[in-house]
């Protein structure tokens, strides 16, 4: 990773991330997902969108797959300058810009409209702005669905039914706070190995959205899915603000419509993939549990209050969204 890191920084570097021709400038986007992804096909609609409205003007060259290293190190190619936009987890971008903790809170939105509702809104917009302090600007929110429970031997009906699992999560404190408090035993790991885990039972079980739980195989080692859904972590558009700044007045509403457009696109993007998905699942055999939310909801309350005690300053934040 250090090679692939250093060999992107010397492209980078050397072509610069905004390349201007003539009357023409392309940006440059990194990223980490597959091309049949629904967020890279949201990112394709942004790129559509804008070089329509700017007649050309502005292009995007979109880099996928990971072509110029993981989330964290484009997300240090942003602030340097090297890279123009990208799009990454708000988990990932929450060690970065404080803030977006508050998006990984469990059971934090009522639903789907709730989410968006909040993210659209005056506190989602009030984050996305937060980041430009530290060379991070943000555009725009894709939905990066819901996170529930699968399990291998075990169907999860109740909290309950978690007492002694060990479940993977990202090594996130927030996701091992849920779990455990959940009465599981929250096991970071590598996403890399967790099929072997879960097949040879070092782990019990893991969680996940639907397109993940399909794209991974793990459906094909996992008898159970729990649509818990416990957290929302959508994804983030941005483009670091070096190179925002080099754009004019009328470029950067080109950008932010863009983005904005896009976002609405890539919601029926994620819905389809979503349903898809669902039907490989249940064609493959797997036990869908749909079970009651608020049981889990009110077990986990001790990871919010713990959060409110350790970040006293994203308080208002929290109490903003549950109010909305």
């Amino acid at each position: 990773m250090k090679i692939k890191l250093i060999l992107s920084l010397i492209i980078c570097m050397s072509l610069l991330s905004c390349i201007e021709k003539e009357d023409t400038k392309t940006l440059y986007l990194a990223h980490t997902l597959p091309q049949t992804h629904p967020v890279h096909k949201g990112i394709i609609e942004f790129q559509k969108a804008l070089e329509k409205k700017s007649g050309g003007a502005l292009k995007i060259k979109i880099f996928p797959d990971g072509q110029l290293g993981s989330e964290r190190e484009v997300l240090e190619l942003l602030q340097i300058g090297s890279v123009a936009i990208t799009k990454v987890s708000a988990a990932t971008l929450s060690n970065f810009v404080p803030e977006y903790h508050v998006l990984g809170i469990p059971y934090l939105f009522k639903d789907k409209q709730h989410q968006f509702d909040v993210l659209e809104g005056p506190v989602g917009k009030s984050i996305l702005e937060k980041g430009e302090k530290f060379w991070l600007r943000g555009l725009c929110y894709y939905d990066a669905g819901s996170r529930s429970f699968y399990t291998s031997n075990k169907a999860i009906r109740t909290p309950e039914d978690l007492r002694g699992l060990k479940i993977r999560v990202m090594n996130n404190q927030m996701a091992i706070n849920m779990v455990n408090a959940l009465g599981g035993a929250a096991t970071p790991m590598s996403y890399g190995e967790l099929y072997t885990a879960i097949q040879q039972g070092v782990v019990d079980g893991a969680e996940n959205n639907p397109p993940s739980f399909v794209s991974s195989n793990h459906y094909e080692i996992s008898k159970y899915y729990t649509l818990d859904e416990h957290s929302s972590v959508p994804d983030v558009l941005l483009i670091g603000t070096k190179q925002w700044e080099k754009l004019s007045k009328q470029e950067k509403e080109w950008v932010q419509e863009a983005a904005d457009e896009s976002a609405q696109a890539q919601k029926k993007f994620w819905k389809e993939s979503v349903d898809e998905c669902m039907k490989i699942v249940k064609d493959a055999g797997v036990e869908i549990i749909i079970p009651e939310k608020s049981l889990f909801a009110e077990k986990s309350k001790s990871v919010l209050e713990e959060f409110q005690k350790e970040h006293p300053e994203l308080a208002e934040i929290v109490k903003e969204i549950k109010s909305n």
